[in-house]
């Protein structure tokens, strides 16, 4: 039911559940696993291995071997996932797919949909619309591997198992498209568009072309890191590189319309509107019609996972009986849906106040499996969405107002246990705001009196468990977040979350002693290898030695309480004072949540708001009305979630006048 109960903020709207009967049935049987990555190999025989691999199959197949590393790098940043198939049953660091192998390997490992009793977690389950009979005819996208076999002359199950086989056979693909597009085999990269965007494995032209302008960004920008298993691979920049576009009208694919929809033009979009109905007795679903920015502010884009797949997310955002977002990005090419327009107020966030002040997106994927749907198509088609949105709506791309789902505040104190947890910690921050053009980075010296949480992601491994089974550990794997102890010790006690109600584990859901990348916190002290910031009301400690820092200085406002008062509360909404509330609307509570700010502790700032409440209750607008305040307000970064105080409890400052004390 949609009516008031005891809460008179319709917040519920956005704390729906996400998961029917049905799709908890479907992700416990799809659930993929993290696979183990070999340790790395980094010996100097060795090191330089796969490199090799694109020079030799470069040659062979007579492609440019900048092509050929542009192209593996957006299909798996080079990396092989110790053998394991992503969503659609892609191999290696070139994702050559066999659907049929890999739901073979699915079903041994799951075969009644739970976990394997042999314990083996090395394969992830293949995305639903892979899941097909074995005697069924795939589309050619999900058997590219067995046509690099036939082009290569190389076993399958060597292209599955074998990174340097997986190349030739990428390359072989590619020599493949260019040839039936009729075109030479060019040593200049420029020429090989209409082949980059063949070999997407699109459907459309948009999609196609999507993918293949992310490729000559790749080469424009160049790249360079250590693989997932321990291979160094480099890619030099090209930034003059003009691509041939005019080749994608050689690949014969077809046109989807974009009509209605709200997205930068170099991602392939659609509308599949979510609907705005009536259903039951004065009842309605699944948003509320607005008209933002002129009624009220877009302040914060929300990053969401589906934990679910595609084709049921879809359907999900269709009922009007469920919650809805304002965009689903789909995991294997990265084609964005977009459901419900950005000046109205989608139910996505499980806090009503950032609903009304938000956009959000969700990512198709599982929190526990980033190798096999968190892909860098998704990225990078999110990354411009996300700089399309902020430059229309002048959200700032910081961690302030570019939220996870997991730093979206509880808005009441009963709410907080429920609060989601996606994307999760192995959602790569670092990464994605590297795409945003807005890198994390050293702001300040040691005298800050901040810092911002920047481990290396792949080598920042903090165990983990329930991934696959409630208290047992998640395979290693690198994370964007940084555990968090009562002392220098890691042998001393997590930090307690009291909002929270329980003893904080390592469960890889449980929020409740762990930062995040991007994130940042006032230091409160130092001792050696350690750094102690202010969190949660406590002081708490996190390794961060200078070979290895997993946090840099920074600088910026904070705020404290006034002096005389020993402690200020702190809400999860920002909701204005009773007087401003016209007739007819009924005064929301202001309900601090059970936390403080303490005399002499320090807080980051994030942004000044005044107390606003969207008012929507009914399904015509007539009676919609936004209420503004007097009252203002501060975001801070108070715990791995934003929260928000009064500015007439709080002092705010530069973070330096508080280290130089």
């Amino acid at each position: 039911m949609r009516g008031h109960v005891t809460e008179p903020d319709p917040a519920h709207r956005g704390r729906r559940t996400r998961r029917t009967a049905g799709a908890v049935a479907s992700a416990a049987l799809l659930l993929p696993l993290l696979g183990a990555a070999p340790p790395p190999d980094t010996t100097e025989s060795s090191a330089g291995l796969l490199q090799r691999a694109f020079a030799s199959a470069a040659t062979e197949y007579h492609v440019p071997q900048s092509v050929l590393l542009a192209v593996s790098y957006l299909q798996s940043r080079w990396d092989t996932h110790d053998g394991a198939p992503s969503v659609t049953g892609g191999y290696g660091p070139m994702h050559l797919t066999d659907a049929h192998t890999a739901l073979a390997t699915a079903t041994e490992h799951f075969a009644d949909g739970t976990e394997d009793p042999r314990g083996d977690s090395a394969r992830p389950a293949l995305h639903p619309s892979a899941k097909v009979p074995a005697n069924s005819v795939l589309p050619a996208r999900l058997k590219t591997l067995t046509r690099a076999a036939e082009l290569t002359g190389i076993p399958a199950a060597e292209l599955r198992t074998d990174p340097a086989a997986n190349v030739a056979g990428g390359a072989a693909l590619l020599a493949a498209a260019q040839k039936d597009l009729h075109q030479p085999p060019s040593a200049d990269p420029a020429d090989w568009y209409g082949a980059i965007a063949r070999f997407s494995g699109a459907d459309d032209t948009a999609t196609a072309a999507a993918y293949a302008n992310d490729v000559f960004d790749v080469l424009h920008t160049g790249e360079e890191r250590t693989t997932d298993a321990g291979q160094r691979v480099a890619l030099a920049a090209q930034p003059g590189l003009k691509a041939d576009t005019a080749q994608l009208r050689l690949t014969g694919l077809h046109t989807v319309a974009a009509d209605d929809t709200e997205c930068p033009t170099t991602v392939s979009c659609e509308w599949i509107p979510a609907p705005y109905a009536q259903f039951g007795t004065n009842d309605y679903g699944n948003h509320d019609l607005s008209d933002r920015p002129v009624s009220q502010s877009i302040k914060y884009i929300v990053i969401h996972d589906t934990e679910g797949s595609w084709d049921t997310t879809v359907k999900l955002v269709q009922d009007p009986t469920y919650v809805s977002w304002n965009y689903t990005i789909r995991s294997t090419d990265g084609l964005i849906a977009q459901h419900v327009k950005a000046k109205d107020v989608a139910w996505h966030a499980g806090n009503w106040y950032i609903n009304a002040k938000s956009i959000g997106i969700e990512h198709e994927g599982f929190l526990a499996s980033p190798d096999a749907w968190y892909t860098e198509a998704m990225y990078r088609a999110s990354a411009r969405l996300v700089k399309y949105l902020s430059d229309e709506y002048g959200v700032p791309l910081d961690r302030q107002h570019i939220l996870g789902h997991d730093t979206v505040p509880g808005p009441t104190t009963s709410t907080i246990p429920g609060m989601h947890t996606d994307p999760g910690p192995y959602w790569d921050w670092r990464h994605y705001f590297e795409l945003l053009e807005h890198p994390f980075k050293r702001t300040a010296g040691k005298k800050g009196g901040l810092v911002t949480i920047l481990p290396d992601y792949a080598t920042n491994q903090p165990s983990y468990t329930g991934c696959v089974t409630k208290g047992q550990p998640c395979a290693a794997h690198g994370s964007d977040e940084v555990r968090l102890y009562s002392d220098h010790d890691e042998n001393s006690a997590l930090i307690k979350d009291i909002g929270l109600g329980r003893t904080p584990t390592t469960d890889v859901n449980d929020l409740s002693s762990r930062v995040s990348t991007g994130q940042q916190y006032a230091v409160a002290d130092t001792w050696g290898d350690w750094t102690a910031i202010w969190y949660l009301g406590q002081k708490a400690w996190f390794k961060n030695p200078a070979n290895a820092p997993t946090a840099v200085p920074a600088a910026g406002l904070v705020i404290t309480p006034k002096a005389g008062l020993t402690s200020v509360p702190v809400y999860g909404r920002a909701y204005p004072e009773a007087a401003a509330y016209p007739s007819g609307v009924p005064a929301q509570s202001i309900s601090p949540l059970p936390y403080t700010v303490p005399a002499g502790q320090e807080y980051v700032v994030g942004d000044e708001v005044p107390g606003e409440y969207f008012y929507a209750v009914t399904f015509t607008t007539d009676s919609h009305r936004v209420v503004v305040g007097k009252d203002l307000y501060y975001e801070i970064q108070y715990g791995h979630r934003v929260a928000f105080v009064r500015a007439a409890d709080v002092v705010v400052a530069p973070s330096s006048r508080w280290a130089k004390r």
